[in-house]
């Protein structure tokens, strides 16, 4: 990645994304462990840049255990969506959360440990269940299968790409100046007009969903997906920083490639099981 840096934003930014999408649509297409692997990577590293975020901010979470705690979860219900592992384990992960509080009584230094807890469990909510989530969408007929998956990235690809392009040489009224002073109404509608683009080309080769299905589904990425990127932008306004991290040149770090996904996951889900 350091023989990026020679290159400017944008061309980072491409020869990344490129780089990134097609591990990501090998891994997802390959096989369902290979989707496995691929997310449990991510959802290790996510966890890992969020506690060293507002470790920057005084907070001292419990790094080590929450990303146990969020990989346990992960995995679970992998394994439990996959029909290889009994729901009952999944009980298993509420005695190994209730260890965060039992370990902070031997901290004796700390000031404010309960605040420290709650940054360690807020790093398993906001990342880890999200990411959980996405498992019950990838077995959604009750077998491993990569088009629901890859058709949420590539959506959600979109919306990003075409919010990028059109806010950077469009972009006049300010969207949401407080949080994010670059995002703009012209960038959100042109990720839109993106993304129902490539859902309608999708529909017409990938048929796990109904149509009207996917459609639905663009919208809670485009709105959740911006809701995402404004919400991780209060983080990282709070903290006073430009980036979640380094490890992806031209686009940060693996929060600021996925913030739109954790937020819209829950929705996504939400509506494939209940409607």
């Amino acid at each position: 990645m350091a023989a990026l840096q020679k290159y400017n934003n944008l061309t980072q930014r491409i020869i990344t994304g490129i780089i990134g999408a097609a591990a990501l649509i090998f891994g997802i297409c390959f096989s369902e462990w290979t989707y496995f692997a691929i997310f449990f990577a991510l959802v290790g590293l996510s966890l890992f840049e969020f506690y060293k975020l507002v470790g920057l901010d005084g907070m001292v979470p419990q790094k080590f255990l929450g990303i146990i705690i969020g990989l346990s979860i992960f995995s679970l219900t992998f394994f439990i969506e996959q029909e290889t592992a009994d729901p009952k384990y999944f009980f298993l992960v509420f005695p190994l959360a209730y260890f965060v509080f039992m370990i902070k009584l031997y901290k004796k230094f700390e000031r404010k440990p309960f605040t420290n807890i709650a940054f360690t469990f807020l790093g398993v909510f906001y990342i880890a269940m999200p990411f959980s989530l996405l498992n019950i969408a990838v077995y959604e007929n009750g077998f491993y299968n990569f088009e629901v998956i890859l058709g949420l990235l590539l959506i959600l690809w979109a919306s990003d790409t075409g919010a990028y392009f059109a806010g950077t040489y469009f972009g006049r009224r300010k969207l949401f100046e407080r949080i994010s002073p670059k995002k703009s109404w012209e960038g959100f509608f042109g990720g839109a007009a993106l993304a129902f683009l490539i859902t309608f080309i999708y529909t017409q080769y990938f048929h796990t969903l109904e149509n009207h299905q996917w459609y639905v589904i663009a919208i809670l990425i485009i709105v959740g997906g911006t809701f995402g990127d404004l919400i991780e932008s209060l983080l990282k306004r709070s903290i006073e920083i430009k980036d979640s991290g380094s490890a992806l040149p031209g686009h940060g770090g693996f929060l600021d490639r996925f913030d739109g996904l954790l937020i819209a996951s829950p929705f996504i889900v939400a509506y494939l099981e209940i409607f």
